[in-house]
């Protein structure tokens, strides 16, 4: 039986001008159709990586050293302009505030078809037809009053979906989430990420899930890596992190999750027993 190669391999380490050793020697593997979360506390350096795997480093003042192949390709290999015409197309990214993603000057359809048309070349047609598609692949209206509508006239959830829209106009085979559930509510959290769950599903789409949520990363992802201090102290299926974790910091932030009272109908607060999270798959 053969192996099937990483869609996303790497090993890095990455220094800022005035921080040095922000992440070091960062190993990790991304299998095509794959959902691997990454987990670390603010400053553990999880946006530094997906800068890094987007060659937009220098845009912070950073370098990086090391080895990042996607496709068998050596990405540090590539000139600007090359991946120029990979981000957006074969890897795209969705932020943490959605409303700050969009030009606020711009209507939804216009910055769509803006998207679409970085990277493809069609009739006016084509470019419907693929945002129509997107947006039904998110669950969002695609008719023509919605996409008239401007950024300021949608709710922070349907922000997010234009956004996750955008980022699978191309179906590319890598998404990077940067902590894209984390502005949200909690019942529009658990949609996103029931969405991103369906992406992965039916476009067979490798997903770089970043966050410092424990339980929305145990919820939807195949396997999770965390990361301390610019360092991967962990990596495996939510089955080991939350059930036998090796590593002492792993151990700490499995100890660390909310454990939430249960009532029964003829108990009252006093008398309340403390019972685990339940942790599901999407």
């Amino acid at each position: 039986m053969t192996s099937v190669p990483p869609l996303l391999s790497l090993r890095l380490s990455v220094d800022y001008r005035n921080k040095p050793g922000v992440l070091r020697d960062v190993s990790i593997d991304i299998l095509p159709g794959e959902i691997l979360g990454l987990v670390g506390q603010s400053g553990s350096g999880k946006s530094t990586l997906s800068l890094a795997i987007l060659r937009l480093l220098h845009l912070k003042g950073g370098t990086a050293r090391g080895n990042l192949l996607f496709k068998g390709e050596d990405l540090s290999a590539k000139s600007e302009s090359q991946m120029r015409s990979l981000r957006g197309r074969e890897i795209s990214i969705v932020l943490q505030s959605p409303l700050s993603s969009l030009n606020p000057a711009l209507r939804i359809g216009s910055q769509l078809s803006e998207a679409w048309r970085a990277h493809a070349d069609g009739t006016r047609e084509a470019c419907d037809d693929a945002i129509r598609a997107a947006l039904a692949s998110v669950s969002l209206p695609n008719d023509a009053d919605f996409l008239l509508r401007r950024p300021s006239q949608l709710s922070v959830g349907q922000a997010q979906r234009v956004i996750i829209a955008m980022a699978i106009l191309h179906r590319p085979s890598l998404l990077i989430a940067d902590e894209a559930t984390s502005a949200l509510d909690t019942i529009t959290q658990s949609e996103i990420l029931g969405l991103f769950a369906q992406l992965n599903r039916e476009l067979g789409m490798g997903i770089l899930y970043i966050s410092h949520d424990l339980l929305s990363v145990a919820a939807l992802c195949h396997r999770i890596a965390i990361l301390n201090s610019g360092e991967i102290v962990e990596c495996g299926p939510p089955s080991q992190i939350f059930g036998a974790p090796h590593h002492e910091y792993t151990q700490k932030l499995v100890a660390a999750l909310p454990r939430l009272p249960v009532y029964s109908s003829q108990s009252s607060p006093a008398s309340t027993r403390v019972a685990e999270p339940a942790l599901t798959r999407a």
